[in-house]
């Protein structure tokens, strides 16, 4: 009986010891397998020198663009400035050129009155007439004159003996001259002439020597 035993208990022990040496020998194996994997993840200094240079190169590519889209931006930003400074300007001057045009014809009309106050003033000079009276036109008309002139109105003066200019004046006719030197000059003014700021108002109504 004891053989019976024995015999049934022996061979079901070599399997267990035969599985027992196989494990160590796979895993041997396997790290074997994953240091050869390691090695060939690992690139070489060649490589690694490439991708540095492919991404340095990269990166560069991308600030040139960024570069050029920003000069493209700034060029687009100066031009627009520009052109919104000169349409400012030029909006400024038709503003105030309307104004000017708005305001020159209220002002001419305001001149035959000034001719009416200056020639009551030469009439009052030459007559006996009443100081207060005279005093009175004098203030008047003085007020009149720096309203004027606060708007840019100023006589255009036209003394005997000033070269004619068409530009400037208005000839109403032609009357012998005193002398040689005032042929083809204005020897008389009929009526005032006025610039407003540096454009002639009313042309000086004059009489040229022949």
């Amino acid at each position: 009986m004891a053989k019976n035993k024995k015999n049934t208990n022996h061979p079901n022990e070599e399997p267990i010891k035969q599985s027992s040496q196989q494990q160590p020998e796979q895993q041997t194996h396997d790290e074997v397998v994953e240091i050869r994997e390691v090695e060939e993840k690992v690139p070489s200094p060649e490589e690694v020198v490439q991708e540095a240079e492919a991404h340095a190169q990269a990166q560069a590519d991308k600030i040139a663009a960024l570069e050029a889209e920003v000069a493209e931006l700034k060029d687009k930003y100066v031009r627009l400035y520009a052109d919104f400074d000169n349409f400012r300007k030029r909006t400024n001057k038709e503003k105030s050129e309307f104004l000017q045009q708005a305001n020159a014809q209220l002002l001419k009309d305001l001149l035959p009155i000034v001719d009416d106050f200056e020639r009551a003033l030469q009439v009052m000079q030459q007559t006996e007439s009443n100081d207060k009276t005279k005093e009175g036109i004098e203030l008047i008309y003085k007020k009149l004159m720096r309203t004027l002139e606060k708007y840019g109105v100023k006589p255009l003066e036209t003394p005997a003996g000033t070269d004619f200019n068409a530009d400037l004046h208005e000839a109403i006719t032609q009357a012998p001259a005193p002398n040689e030197e005032l042929k083809g000059k204005i020897i008389d003014t009929i009526e005032k002439g006025y610039y407003l700021h540096d454009k002639v108002l009313r042309f000086a109504k004059v009489v040229v020597g022949s």
